[in-house]
């Protein structure tokens, strides 16, 4: 019985050890738009995460306090939870959503099944774009779109409501893309946004070991950069479309099981194995030091999982901005 833990246990460390090498010579650094888009072409290609993952690739909902849930389940909860806590729960029939960075359409079926509203969801990957077509019934009023969140191709006021899950890593202008969320919104509409941040390094300056981490965090998964939950929230209301204050909150510890449970699917479900071989295995290895980290950071407090709510002004947007441009012009 010894021996077989002995085995079992210098198994594992060969094992991490390899998904260590291949972690540290394949990084994934963003580039540009370019190579976010490649990234998640090939995650959605081979399969593998949305085999793990199922169709929602973000963050589960444990609760608060967390207690054990199906790893599944717990990010079906998420969008219940982000649904309750934005205030979108009493929102009429046929309410119009934009679904920012929609993956392959999770949040945006059942924001459209279960509460009637008719979603649009968009992403950098065509691949995910195509699979969130596959797996959308004609019944579910939801459609995708290719579509660049740092310069949405729709006009402004066009949504109730824009929803937004852990894409703004993946934004090398965070102000910008605040710009966008809030322009798209219709005057008195409900952006929600939920995301990964870093700790506000201008309070606390990250140190000598969460320097190295942070920077591993975005050269793996082509992340230019990480915001702040509060340098967020400025960005938001620095766009002069914001009523009154951005709403935040911090759910790091309601998310954190689901580092930890991302890698135990690989342990309880060895079809997985058997569906994507030796090729598979060894991608799905790769990613465990990178979940690792990630785990780090959110435990520590260099991370924070990040919640944000923000009303549009009532006054129109094209209004607001020209206020805003003559504003500049007279203090300059």
């Amino acid at each position: 019985m010894m021996n077989l833990f002995l085995v079992t246990i210098v198994l594992l460390l060969v094992l991490l050890l390899i998904g260590v090498v291949l972690y540290v010579r394949a990084p994934r650094k963003y580039q540009s738009a370019d190579s976010v888009a490649d990234s998640y072409d090939d995650w959605t290609n081979d399969g593998i995460l949305e085999f793990y993952w199922g169709e929602h690739i973000h963050m589960g909902h444990y609760g608060s306090p967390p207690r054990k849930k199906d790893f599944l389940q717990a990010k079906s909860d998420f969008v219940h939870e982000m649904v309750r806590w934005g205030g979108l729960g009493k929102l009429p029939f046929g309410t119009t959503v934009l679904d920012v960075g929609c993956g392959i359409g999770g949040s945006s079926r059942m924001l459209a099944r279960e509460y009637g509203f008719a979603v649009t969801g968009v992403t950098l990957s065509p691949q995910q774009v195509r699979r969130a077509q596959e797996l959308t019934a004609p019944e579910v009023n939801a459609r995708f779109q290719v579509d660049d969140a740092l310069a949405l191709s729709f006009p402004d006021a066009s949504f109730d409501v824009v929803w937004s899950v852990e894409a703004g890593p993946h934004m090398p202008d965070k102000a910008q893309f605040a710009r966008e969320l809030m322009r798209v919104l219709k005057p008195g509409g409900i952006l929600v946004v939920a995301d990964w941040n870093q700790r506000d390094d201008r309070q606390v300056p990250l140190n000598w070991w969460e320097k190295p981490v942070m920077r591993q965090l975005l050269d793996q998964w082509a992340h230019p950069a990480f915001s702040s939950i509060e340098e967020f929230s400025e960005l938001l209301e620095a766009t002069g479309l914001v009523a009154g204050n951005v709403t935040t909150a911090d759910w790091t510890v309601e998310t954190l099981p689901s580092w930890l449970d991302s890698i135990w699917q690989g342990v309880i479900r060895p079809a997985g194995l058997v569906r994507f071989g030796m090729s598979g295995f060894m991608k799905s290895l790769r990613e465990v030091p990178t979940i690792l980290l990630m785990r780090l950071a959110f435990g520590t407090g260099l991370c924070r999982f990040g919640m944000f709510r923000a009303v549009h002004a009532t006054v129109p947007t094209s209004a607001r901005l020209s206020a805003q441009t003559d504003d500049r012009l007279v203090r300059s």
